[in-house]
């Protein structure tokens, strides 16, 4: 069975499923059939009898006779009237008229021979064999004058019961055959509507595996069964696979692009340098211009590292209680030194705020929200940083009063390498926020923006209270 497929397998089994039921149903019907025959002849032989005991009269004096289709028979001083109502054979049971201790008088007794030492017995039933069958008798002793020495007896096969058990069986054993014959069919038929969401599933993935399509689906329809859950859960891992197919091409298109500038500056001022002699002045242009662009391509190879280490922790991120006041609090105290382009930071932080996080990455997150504040803050402007916790969420929010930005920007600043147009000239890799938002979201938390152009920006950090 190993090499069979799952269709034929499982018409297999339903089949073996269904005949063993079919054969045990008719088997015990078979049985109580059998049980139920055979008390019924019984219950037929003793009915026939006792109808009969009617039927025999004893008179001393016959007079008249004539037209009368009763039998009379001398018996003793007079004579037995035998009612043309008896019923000597009916339906296999015989009736037979004996005298004590075992004269036939009237009837018919087909295993009489073997009956001769089975002693009369009133109202009970007895068996006896006679050639390999079994024969069940029932005797009723007559009662009345001069009838005290005569009894009934009457005599049935047990094989009445077992032709029509027989005959059952015939029948039982051509509906089995036809059953069998029904149960492959409606089995392979059955199996074979049952998969075919499996055979959609396996054409999709060769497609997906043969063509590197990943925009291929297995669109089944509608159903709530296993299969049906099945092709859906391989239908949205397939859209997430082409997602990050799209953001992996993109994200390598990108990663590629912005290396590709601080390289072709370096080597495009190495091969100025080494193409004819400097003067000491313009060797050390040359070399901070180096300087700066490597400074440029290892802080993006850093974030670019850091962009990889998240997205592995997405499911073994490591939280611990913190006071998120006091870490707060203690970034801006730092980042307040920078004073880059003479902008002021303050902060409103609410005390004692307690949450479940990992120190390292909310430093991070908030330490890339002010560079970037610091970054597109106007000279002499201000940065507010603030915290705070109401019953449904903690805070935190960024706010500073910079250049700002478009409406249809601010989806996109999420994006990696993503940059608006008025910064393209800013020294930022495109990763910050990008960092921020992964960050936020191994947290369970999400990342909002409120932005107007030449107003400034304010970017909010959230935490549902039921996550401490």
């Amino acid at each position: 069975m190993k090499g069979w497929s799952i269709r034929w397998k499982i018409t297999l089994w339903f089949s073996i499923a269904i005949i063993l039921m079919t054969i045990l149903t008719i088997f015990s019907e078979l049985t109580l059939s059998g049980v139920v025959l055979q008390k019924g002849i019984q219950d037929q032989l003793i009915e026939i009898v006792e109808n009969n005991v009617d039927e025999i009269e004893y008179y001393e004096i016959v007079e008249n006779t004539d037209g009368d289709s009763d039998l009379y028979m001398e018996y003793k001083e007079g004579y037995l009237e035998i009612d043309d109502d008896f019923l000597d054979v009916v339906n296999h049971v015989y009736t037979a008229l004996y005298e004590e201790p075992g004269t036939l008088l009237y009837g018919e007794n087909p295993v009489a021979k073997a009956a001769e030492d089975k002693p009369f017995v009133n109202g009970t039933i007895q068996t006896i064999r006679c050639k390999g069958i079994r024969y069940y008798i029932y005797d009723h002793h007559l009662q009345g004058e001069n009838l005290e020495e005569l009894w009934l007896r009457g005599i049935v096969s047990e094989e009445t019961g077992t032709q029509k058990i027989h005959f059952l069986a015939r029948i039982s054993l051509i509906l089995l055959l036809a059953l069998c014959f029904l149960a492959v069919i409606g089995g392979y038929w059955i199996a074979g509507n049952c998969l075919k969401p499996v055979k959609k599933i396996q054409a999709a993935v060769d497609s997906i595996r043969e063509g590197d399509d990943l925009s291929k689906r297995i669109h089944i329809g509608k159903g709530n069964d296993d299969l049906h859950r099945l092709a859906n859960t391989f239908d949205e891992m397939f859209d997430r696979m082409e997602k990050v197919f799209l953001q992996q091409k993109k994200f390598t298109s990108d990663a590629s692009h912005e290396l590709r500038t601080p390289v072709s500056v370096i080597l495009s001022q190495c091969e100025y340098s080494l193409s004819e002699p400097q003067t000491r002045e313009e060797y050390m242009e040359a070399l901070q211009l180096i300087e700066r662009q490597g400074q440029r391509m290892s802080t993006m190879i850093n974030e670019l590292l850091t962009v990889t280490r998240l997205e592995q922790k997405k499911t073994s991120i490591e939280l611990e209680p913190l006071n998120f006041s006091q870490l707060v609090e203690a970034v801006c105290q730092d980042m307040a030194l920078i004073r880059e382009k003479e902008i002021c930071l303050r902060s409103e932080i609410e005390k004692d705020i307690f949450i479940q996080g990992n120190k390292e990455l909310l430093i991070q997150l908030l330490n890339n929200l002010i560079v970037n504040a610091y970054r597109y803050g106007k000279p002499n402007g201000h940065i507010l940083v603030q915290l705070s916790r109401t019953e449904e969420q903690v805070r935190l929010s960024v706010s500073d009063d910079g250049i700002g930005m478009r409406a249809e920007e601010l989806p996109q600043i999420w994006n990696r390498f993503y940059q608006a147009d008025v910064s393209r000239g800013s020294q930022g890799s495109g990763l910050g926020l990008s960092i921020v938002k992964e960050i936020a979201s191994l947290h369970q938390g999400s990342m909002s923006v409120e932005s107007k152009p030449g107003e400034g920006s304010t970017f909010i950090f959230s935490l549902k209270i039921n996550r401490f």
